[in-house]
């Protein structure tokens, strides 16, 4: 069974981030490990997703470098939150895992453990090194926590 490329979870059987997945061993690894949702925000879907059916998928299509925007953003926590309200686990990605991926990550902080915009994104690049890659996509996040915190 093959880890998927730059996998690591957020919040254990939560929520996790990955780059592209590729190979059917990628699925079926998050599958095993309590992933049923993934969350591709690659303008395109990944290769072999329906090699796995058990997995669903949820597209998301932002281009590459560039931040969500709010619906997006709102569409990826209520993917989240409804799938853990079941037990299930979700895995986001993009291509390397990286800006798109940590951009939603660090969201998903800031409403789940109420952390502010720079603390998010500190804790994203802690956990996922290299996370967050431009600055729109950091002024995201705080957009995201300024909203947040006047509850939408």
């Amino acid at each position: 069974m093959a880890v998927p490329p730059n996998f690591s979870w957020v919040e254990s059987k939560k929520v996790a981030g990955l780059a592209l997945p590729s190979e059917a061993s990628h699925y079926q690894y998050l599958l095993d490990n309590g992933i049923q949702h993934l969350v591709c925000l690659c303008e395109t879907k990944p290769p072999r997703y329906d090699s796995c059916p058990r997995l669903r998928l949820h597209h998301i299509a932002i281009q590459d470098f560039c931040p969500p925007s709010l619906d997006q953003i709102k569409r990826f926590l209520a993917i989240v939150e409804e799938a853990n309200s079941k037990g299930e686990g979700v895995a986001v990605h993009c291509h390397h895992g990286h800006g798109r991926t940590g951009t939603m990550l660090a969201c998903y902080l800031v409403k789940e453990r109420k952390l502010s915009g720079d603390q998010a994104i500190k804790e994203i690049r802690r956990l996922r090194s290299g996370s967050i890659e431009t600055r729109q996509q950091e002024e995201a996040v705080m957009h995201f926590h300024q909203r947040f915190t006047n509850n939408f």
